[in-house]
């Protein structure tokens, strides 16, 4: 009879561990994503329950999106913002120089010209 009940209580302890390990286990994403400060953090809390209902399906993608952001980093994509940031700026000084550069053939031209009326006024004078 002992035996019965021990195997009774052994029984309802391992079904409640694994009711509340699953439980904890489905908050992994969510406490890596409060602790990196994740700016969806709410999000993947309720997706962690949704996952809780659906057999942990979403577990993993969930623990992958709380584990991409870092506050000092972001998402990671900052590298290629300051490349866009220095090709923009290197854009910048080009059309920059190609301004002064149509001033300076401007300015040229107005010269050319200019020479080229004195020279035939000259040559008007001369005859």
């Amino acid at each position: 009879m002992f035996l019965d009940y021990f195997a009774l209580g052994l029984l309802v302890f391992v079904v409640l561990v694994l009711f509340y390990g699953v439980i904890a286990i489905h908050d992994i994403p969510y406490e890596i994503a409060k602790s990196r400060e994740h700016p969806h953090q709410d999000a993947i809390h309720y997706a962690g329950w949704v996952s809780l209902f659906t057999l942990h399906v979403l577990w993993p993608f969930l623990w992958i999106w709380a584990t991409l952001w870092r506050k000092e980093r972001g998402w990671g994509f900052h590298r290629l913002e300051e490349e866009q940031h220095d090709l923009h700026h290197r854009l910048e000084k080009l059309i920059d120089q190609v301004e002064d550069l149509h001033k300076e053939v401007n300015s040229l031209k107005q010269q050319n010209a200019k020479s080229s009326t004195t020279s035939t006024d000259h040559l008007k004078e001369d005859k």
